[in-house]
């Protein structure tokens, strides 16, 4: 159940990370999830797209830094304590998240978790019986 996320380094200036999603626009890729961090000199766009292979070929193309990176993205009830039993059940079995961005939409709550061993960090979820999504889920969202 590894989901492909992009990560995208993009200099700090204006009009980025709009050029980032004119690419996007222009190829008909759509953003699943984003998440946006800066440093003092540039920032980390990581984003789950529907097509990822496409998508950093075309931003390779366009000039942009590009790696894609495994998660997982785990689907939860959209209530209080979801997250937390995720994150219990990582902690419990000493899987350190080394970051993670999540969202909500209507009944249904998605976070995106990278973690050293994605492989262990599925196979506890997945134990523990967590719906993780895959790749091809991500089309459909």
């Amino acid at each position: 159940m590894i989901i492909k996320q992009l990560s995208v380094f993009l200099e700090d200036r204006s009009g980025r990370l709009t050029d980032l999603t004119q690419i996007l626009e222009e190829h008909e890729i759509n953003i699943t999830a984003l998440s946006v961090a800066e440093t003092a000199d540039y920032g980390i766009v990581r984003m789950v797209v529907g097509k990822p292979d496409i998508a950093q070929k075309f931003l390779r193309e366009a000039g942009f830094s590009v790696r894609l990176t495994d998660v997982v993205c785990v689907n939860m009830p959209d209530q209080p304590g979801a997250l937390h039993e995720v994150l219990k059940i990582l902690a419990n079995n000493s899987i350190n998240v080394d970051y993670m961005y999540a969202f909500s939409n209507k009944d249904v709550a998605l976070a995106v978790i990278r973690t050293a061993d994605i492989d262990s960090t599925i196979e506890v979820l997945e134990q523990n019986e967590m719906q993780l999504l895959r790749q091809s889920d991500i089309y459909q969202l």
